[in-house]
């Protein structure tokens, strides 16, 4: 689970980032989720956009996909949603201790 200051410090980083895939009709295909998990595992900070043909609520989407992948939601501000996961090959962001 991720304290405050980890939170924030990952929001903080996932300013700079753009969302790399997007959320449409389809709404949460297998494909996406695989995708996404793959990301993760290169990147370990990942923003996704929900697009606005997307009936699903993204709260919803982003706990979802978090589960899926075994990744935690670090924020969802109106249709982007921002992930994280801890690399298992190579880590590479440090978080801040509690």
């Amino acid at each position: 689970m991720l304290n405050s200051k980890q939170r924030a410090a990952l929001m903080s980083m996932a300013s700079h980032v753009t969302p790399i895939f997007q959320i449409g009709k389809a709404s949460l295909t297998p494909e996406i989720v695989q995708a996404v998990d793959l990301a993760l595992e290169k990147r370990e900070l990942v923003k996704l956009s929900v697009l606005k043909n997307c009936a699903d609520d993204p709260k919803e989407l982003a706990e979802m996909i978090a589960e899926r992948t075994r990744s935690q939601v670090v924020q969802v501000i109106g249709k982007k949603i921002v992930l994280f996961r801890v690399s298992k090959k190579k880590p590479v962001i440090q978080l801040p201790k509690s």
